[in-house]
């Protein structure tokens, strides 16, 4: 039986609002309590929430349907569900009789499955009243162990947990039939850093190389939010028009401000009819638009950050270093002068040049675009691993601060993260220090050693790689006295 995902308009009440779901599609017609379990969670949720649900969903029923005859309950079903999603489902012979041809996923993908499900899982079971496919059970001591580690972690950062009841709960002592397997523990380095010293060439040659001056300046303008202000490339797609503002201290310099997409103050004192002054009741009432991150497809810009500067709902810019603010105002300037040449039905501050979409929002995948455009021009590729894409831009700014010695809670304010354990990632020494760092020592260790001060275990590494290495080493390529590469 073929499932499809799909996006349906669902009426839930006599209002003019319909809820865009994404929902799944059998030969029978709509899977129902999917779609009343995701109607639950409408409010709450995000996109990419109800996305991992219904693609975990999709598989659990495929899954199901291949292997109707096999299982004699639910939970013996879900546990081999799950094996297969990290096994795969083809044999050693290259067949796969289920005809489903899954290939093993990572512990991390699966694991997100797994996560998605439970929530359905838990609704089919309480609502439905079915069978649970994978209900808690007693956790053995070890899960006992690392659930109480996860609680106290929660309780320890919660910014209301001196209010809150510190007994241990009973969940503590429960756990997951299928729980998953653990995933790899990574160090802080998990980000790349923009390369500095190709920052100029990329600013100067590749985006303001652009055939249209007018999206040079654009994307060179979302860059410097980006690289010099730490901002995410979401994030500064939210940006209006009014957001923009000469500081009054310094007409030189420019204020920016980022405002939440829905709850952010809408400009200029504006009230609905109704008085409502939030975003989202402004676009809704002048432009009969949708805040970008409630919009699906390419139109969906996402919005990360849970802390904001001001009860207004918004985050500041902050400049490092600080001239970059007088970069951005004269280059804002400019941009306005080309933004008041074409038609907008938006308060949005870039918009796409193309004829077909000339006016329009800039969309996150135009830009993504853009910006491998430009490092094409350079002679580069986008490659995260390197420090050559949009979000690079954001540790550069948190490990450029950290390395100018900025204090540790002005970094925190200036990247808008909630916890000071946030940054880390942003500013943990990269693979590339510790391999510099440690060259530079063995330096200092050699000339200590030199002057008496400290034994070196090996004084002298062309000795040690003369012999001993015949059985490893028969060619001599690597050691020996005449090392054919080594004296390359």
């Amino acid at each position: 039986m073929a499932v499809v995902d799909t996006y349906a308009k669902v009426a839930i009440d006599d209002s003019g609002v319909h809820s865009e779901v994404l929902i799944l599609l059998t030969e029978r017609g709509v899977v129902r309590p999917l779609l009343d379990y995701l109607l639950t969670r409408y409010s709450e949720r995000s996109q990419s929430w109800r996305r991992h649900v219904v693609s975990a969903t999709k598989l659990l029923i495929e899954y199901m349907e291949a292997n109707q005859q096999a299982f004699l309950d639910p939970k013996t079903l879900f546990q081999t569900f799950a094996t297969r999603l990290y096994s795969g489902t083809v044999g050693d012979d290259g067949l796969d009789p289920s005809g489903l041809y899954w290939i093993p996923a990572s512990t991390a993908t699966v694991n997100r499955h797994l996560s998605a499900l439970r929530g359905l899982t838990d609704y089919l079971a309480e609502r439905q009243n079915v069978e649970h496919m994978n209900p808690l059970v007693t956790a053995s001591s070890h899960d006992q162990r690392l659930n109480y580690a996860a609680w106290h972690r929660r309780n320890q950062n919660d910014f209301l947990g001196h209010i809150q009841n510190k007994s241990v709960s009973e969940t503590v002592r429960k756990a997951r039939n299928v729980r998953g397997r653990r995933s790899l523990s990574r160090s802080d380095d998990d980000s790349i850093a923009f390369p500095e010293s190709l920052f100029e060439r990329f600013y100067m040659e590749g985006l303001g190389s652009a055939q249209d001056r007018r999206c040079a300046v654009r994307d060179q303008l979302i860059v410097i939010m980006m690289h010099a202000a730490g901002l995410r490339e979401s994030e500064a797609l939210h940006l209006w028009v009014h957001d923009v503002l000469i500081d009054p201290h310094n007409d030189s310099n420019a204020i920016v401000r980022i405002y939440h997409p829905e709850d952010g103050k809408a400009p200029e004192d504006w009230k609905s009819r109704t008085g409502k002054t939030n975003r989202s009741a402004y676009l809704r009432e002048k432009y009969a638009l949708t805040p970008h991150n409630q919009r699906r497809s390419t139109h969906h810009v996402g919005w990360k950050n849970r802390l904001v500067d001001h009860r207004d709902n918004y985050i500041q810019l902050h400049w490092f270093p600080t001239d970059f603010g007088r970069l951005f105002l004269k280059l804002w300037c400019e941009h306005l002068r080309y933004l008041a040449t074409v038609e907008r039905h938006h308060p949005y501050a870039f918009v796409s040049y193309e004829k077909k979409h000339i006016g329009k929002p800039y969309k996150l995948s135009a830009f993504n675009n853009n910006y491998a455009n430009a490092l094409a021009r350079i002679g580069y590729t986008k490659a995260k691993i390197e420090g050559r894409s949009p979000h690079c831009h954001r540790h550069a700014y948190g490990r450029r601060m950290s390395r100018a010695g900025v204090d540790p809670i002005m970094r925190k304010k200036a990247l808008h993260h909630s916890s000071l354990e946030s940054q880390v990632v942003y500013t943990s020494p990269g693979i590339a220090d510790v391999t510099q760092s440690l060259m530079q020592a063995t330096e200092r260790l050699d000339k200590l050693s030199q002057a008496g001060q400290v034994i070196n275990p090996f004084c002298n590494w062309n000795d040690l790689m003369k012999t001993g290495f015949e059985d490893i080493d028969p060619h001599g390529l690597l050691s020996g006295t005449h090392a054919r590469l080594r004296s390359r």
